[in-house]
């Protein structure tokens, strides 16, 4: 019953959204054109292509996250992420197109007011003046933040891999990305009071991407719970992915839009700063990698295949926000310290029974926040006056970081920063799914997670069925029933003239 309601509910919003009133849609249309005097049409050329492309690379990133939980996750579990990717891709979009994106770099210092369906906001190097200093077209820079807005989105499922209803996936898309990551952002990189009161630092997101996505992971796995068999006698036990040549792939697609992540965040090309931070990006991302090797080493005394990628991970998340505010050689300590965080992270939570299968909790949780404080450390000082963000002093100089000033106020900024949109992201999310347990639920039921949710949700495995085994092919978690897959089998299996079935690997 709860899920003919669910659907009867999407249907009445899509239904809404197609009439909405015709002033909104029909609004003032003079920017599709740009007016821009000759001498300035090559420069807002190269620049707004420069940012399509940085925003191309962030969306293929998606295909990394959905690999990466697809090698992370049992095989019975494998399809149903591809249809939640594209799902919350799809939802995430139509919500940044009409309120997200006015609420993160609208103006004002709480939630942004301009810009609404992307229309009506007049000059947009006014409107979006956090912005304004690239002369990019307003809809490469939408394209481009949206991704951003996709890539938090998918951070947050991670945690709750293989015992999910599909629907939470959609109830929960809408609220974060049309509220909860607009005005998160919004505080830290869209002009809002962190960055424009405080002089609080992310370049392209440590805190307002990944740790916002890791935060609204978090209050998700409070109220789901571990999956079943994770805690036996209250130890926790592996449950191993059934595909790490996928997650390799996962790691390797993520570094490459990581190059349109922290670069693109310069959203221009023209002033040559793009390579300097593609460099440093590189630089803590290896060091990453690194630092999770030895430790896992030590604590292990194996090296980890899991515990090496998001080693990479880790690095690339901690030099996000850094990335356009240090010099190359401060990569290398910040990537190397990630890396040693991820690691002892995941073994933490899981003794804490946060059951996170793929560690996004370590890896854009505590690496996010450990790469938001490296600026308090290892920022420099004319980079933030290029930047035009940071402490200042009384004659109104950017102090950088610690280790160049010998002051802890830019510091004192970033810690504050990540407190406020922890605690924010925190309780909005858990507001947000604690309702949604309430009235649809959020778990499927033990018999469900057992067979698993591509056969419960899809009706179809996302492996071919030699692939899977014979227990779940007879639908064994589905007691006192018979199961889709089963039925589907004895429909549909040909046989030849000795009863073989056809297409058999017998």
């Amino acid at each position: 019953m709860k899920r003919k309601l669910f659907t009867l509910g999407l249907g009445l919003a899509a239904l809404q959204a197609l009439v909405l009133p015709a002033g909104v849609l029909a609004a003032d249309t003079t920017h599709l054109v740009p007016s821009v005097s000759e001498a300035d049409s090559l420069s807002v050329g190269i620049n707004s292509m420069w940012v399509v492309v940085a925003a191309i690379l962030v969306i293929f990133m998606q295909a990394g996250f959905a690999f990466l939980e697809i090698g992370f996750s049992r095989g019975k579990n494998a399809g149903t992420i591809v249809a939640k990717i594209l799902t919350n891709f799809s939802i995430a979009a139509i919500c940044y197109w009409a309120v997200g994106f006015a609420f993160a770099f609208g103006p004002g210092e709480i939630i942004g007011n301009t810009g609404f369906f992307l229309r009506d906001f007049g000059d947009p190097l006014e409107a979006f003046s956090v912005m304004g200093l690239s002369n990019a077209t307003i809809e490469s820079k939408w394209l481009f933040q949206f991704a951003f807005c996709a890539v938090s989105l998918a951070i947050v499922w991670g945690t709750t891999l293989e015992r999910i209803k599909f629907g939470v996936y959609v109830l929960y898309a809408i609220v974060f990305s049309a509220l909860i990551y607009p005005i998160g952002s919004h505080w830290v990189f869209g002009g809002g009071w962190l960055q424009a009161n405080l002089g609080m630092q992310d370049f392209a997101g440590s805190t307002a991407v990944h740790l916002i996505g890791a935060t609204g992971g978090l209050a998700a796995l409070l109220l789901l719970g571990p999956r079943r068999g994770k805690y036996v006698d209250g130890k926790p036990r592996a449950i191993p992915g059934h595909n790490m040549p996928l997650f390799g792939l996962a790691c390797i697609i993520l570094l490459v839009g990581w190059f349109g992540f922290n670069p693109g965040s310069t959203l221009g090309a023209l002033d040559g700063r793009f390579p300097e931070v593609a460099l440093v990006t590189l630089l803590g991302a290896v060091a990453g990698v690194i630092g999770a090797l030895v430790t896992s080493l030590f604590i292990q005394k194996t090296i980890d295949i899991g515990m090496v990628g998001n080693g990479l991970i880790a690095g690339l998340v901690a030099i996000t926000a850094p990335s356009g505010y240090v010099e190359p050689w401060a990569a290398v300590p910040i990537g190397l310290i990630a890396g040693l965080i991820v690691v002892v992270g995941v073994f933490a939570f899981d003794k804490m029974k946060l059951d996170d299968p793929v560690g996004a909790l370590s890896a854009h949780g505590l690496a996010g926040i450990w790469g938001t404080l490296a600026c308090g450390l290892f920022t420099h000082p004319d980079l933030a006056t290029y930047n035009a963000f940071g402490a200042t002093d009384a004659e109104g100089n950017f102090l950088g970081g610690l280790f160049y000033s010998g002051s802890f106020e830019q510091l004192g900024v970033q810690a504050l920063g990540v407190v406020v949109v922890f605690a924010f992201v925190l309780v909005t999310s858990l507001i947000t799914f604690a309702i949604i347990k309430a009235t649809y639920g959020m778990r499927v039921s033990a018999a469900e997670e057992d067979a698993g949710l591509d056969i419960v949700e899809h009706g179809m495995y996302g492996y071919p069925e030699q692939f899977i085994p014979a227990s779940e092919l007879v639908g064994s978690g589905l007691p006192g029933s018979p199961s889709h897959a089963s039925v589907a089998l004895s429909d549909s299996v040909k046989t030849d003239s000795g009863g073989t079935p056809v297409g058999s690997m017998a």
